[in-house]
This record gives C-alpha cells, structure tokens and sequence, in this order.
C-alpha cells in the first residue's frame, strides 16, 4: 500500500534569525559561545536590538523542521507537527513550510496567543554556531498537535530530541511513537545535542522504550547517550538501542549501521563557513534516500555530500535547485 509521506516528523517550530558576528559581540553580551542556550524574551530581545537588522536573515527552522524540508527538497513528501502563535513569526512560518511543500499539522486550525519561538543564531568568522533560542509556543507543545492520520499515512516518523526536556513534549513523542508501531510505520529519532542528552537521557530511554527503527546522532551524543568514552563502545552500545542508527562524525564522515554491519561514509572536503544545519541536512537526504529507492550506503553517501555543501554556506538549509543538483551530481 502506497504512502502518502514519506516522512512524519514532529518537533519544535523556530523562526531562525540568522546573522554573523565576531567573539567580541558575543564576550560583550555575556553569550556562551557555540552552545545552544535557552532564553527568556528579554534576553533575546536585547540581543536582536543590538543587531545591524540589515544583517538578519529569518527562515522557518527548528531542527527537525529543516529535515523534514529537505527531505521535500530532494522530491520526498512530508508532514511536520509543530505548535506557533497567532502572531508575524507564526504566519511567517506557516507560509514558509507550505512554500516548501511540507504539509503541517497548522493548515486551516486556529492557531493560540502567545508568542512563536524564534532562534537567534550568530556566526562566528571560525564557522562556529552560537545559539540563544526563546521556544515560547512551542514550549506547549502537546499530544494535542500528534496527527494520528498523518502518521499512519507515513513511512517513518523522526522525533526530534529537543523535545525532551518538556513533559507534554514526551507525552507527544511517545504518542506518535505507538501509533507509529501500531500502524506499520517506522520509527526514528535525533538524539539533537550533547547537553540535551546528558540533561534528559531518562526521557530519551523512555521515548526510545525498547528500541526505535533508526536513530541519529553524532560522536559525541552517541558516548554521552551510550555513557562510554570511544566510539567503538558506543557504536556497540547503541545497537541495544536501536535496530538501524548514523553517528555523524564532521570533517571525518560518518558511520552507519545498517542493521547488520558497519559502513563508513566518506566525507566531502570543504571549507567550513557555517556548521549550522548540517547534521538536520544529514537527516533529512537520509531519509529521503532510504525512502525512495537508495540502499543505506547511498543514502549515506547522498547525506555526506548534502551535509558538506550546508556548512559551506551560510544557513542551515540549501536552496531547493542546489538540493536537485545534488541528486544529479551523485549519479
């Protein structure tokens, strides 16, 4: 039986705001550099003020939402359950996934007050990504906003692991865990961030539950997750965990386990501008690749090459004719 989606994927809903700094502005302002750091309002508010607004570029983000949109970008269809306001930043958001051709569970439904998450994300001249994130509506998000039919009329789900830290937030991944598992629908999941999985690996364990079909993380979330201080450890450890998993490892690749043995990924030699995106793009053309006819070490290889053009540029995400060309290159 034919899908509709290929992939469903639930997780945060950010405006990113983009824009590129020097160590100075972030020692000045008091800012953590190359972290991901959760703020208040006035916080970010400041910071945005401080800002040449010329400089800003905003795109619809969250981590799992660039995945999801580029798994549209390859050609892929897809579906994304997030929670905005009734505000600019939501509006601006809805339009920009329904440009991108990612159905959400937001069409047509009367959206709360309140305020649309927004992600400030400063750029260092070493490439390096500094984030100071206010989740505001998404911090709600809930099993409200699980879209039983949607999941059900997919190939997999991805679970974004940002979303653990929030009690409602687990309540939601574990819904559209089981009604993924009742239905025939794989299942998959990003273990996001080295400080979210040692600050809620309990939550992980408990979303995770037995195991999931396919899991993504990098070196360092994959030993932090794993509790180990090597790799090999690790990579052992995770096959308890899940029955198919991608450990990304930067300028070096990445591995795979495709469910009965390893394969390394060979990385694409670039000159880093901008690290931001690239392991949400390595997801994403994964994704897409295994559900549309690419074996695990080409979706691999797709993902590779996809990963190494985000940091190449600035931004999280590549434009949808440079996606395309990436298909034709790999032939």
């Amino acid at each position: 039986m034919s899908k509709k989606y290929d992939i469903y994927g639930l997780g945060n809903a950010l405006v990113d705001l983009e824009f590129q700094v020097n160590d100075q502005f972030l020692y000045d302002h008091k800012v953590k550099k190359g972290l991901m750091t959760l703020v208040d309002e006035d916080t970010q508010f400041r910071l945005i003020n401080a800002i040449n607004q010329n400089d800003l570029v905003r795109k619809s983000g969250g981590s799992a939402a660039n995945s999801i949109i580029a798994v549209s970008q390859f050609g892929g269809s897809s579906f994304y359950s997030c929670k905005v306001s009734n505000d600019e930043y939501g509006d601006f958001y809805l339009k920009d996934m329904n440009e991108a051709g990612v159905d959400t569970n937001l069409d047509g439904k009367d959206r709360d007050g309140g305020v649309t998450g927004k992600c400030l994300v400063m750029i260092t001249p070493d490439a390096d990504r500094t984030m100071n994130t206010f989740l505001g509506a998404t911090t709600n998000i809930s099993v409200k906003e699980v879209d039983e039919r949607a999941i059900k009329d997919s190939k997999y789900i991805y679970l974004e692991g940002y979303l653990t830290p929030s009690t409602n937030g687990v309540e939601a991944m574990k819904l559209a865990k089981k009604i993924a598992e009742e239905n025939g629908v794989k299942t998959s999941i990003t273990l996001s961030d080295p400080s979210i999985v040692q600050a809620f690996k309990p939550q992980f364990e408990d979303v995770i539950g037995a195991s999931v079909d396919l899991l993504f993380c990098n070196e360092d979330e994959a030993m932090t997750f794993t509790g180990t201080d090597n790799l090999e450890d690790a990579r052992q450890a995770l096959k308890k965990e899940a029955k198919q998993f991608a450990i990304t490892q930067g300028k070096n690749g990445a591995i795979i386990f495709d469910g009965d043995t390893f394969i390394d990924i060979e990385p694409y030699s670039v000159k880093a501008v901008d690290t931001n995106g690239a392991g949400d793009m390595f997801a994403g053309a994964f994704l897409y690749g295994i559900t549309n006819g690419m074996s695990m070490a080409a979706a691999g290889k797709l993902a590779s090459l996809a990963s190494s053009k985000v940091v190449s540029q600035f931004g999280p995400r590549l434009k949808t004719h440079e996606v395309q060309r990436l298909l034709h290159d790999l032939k």
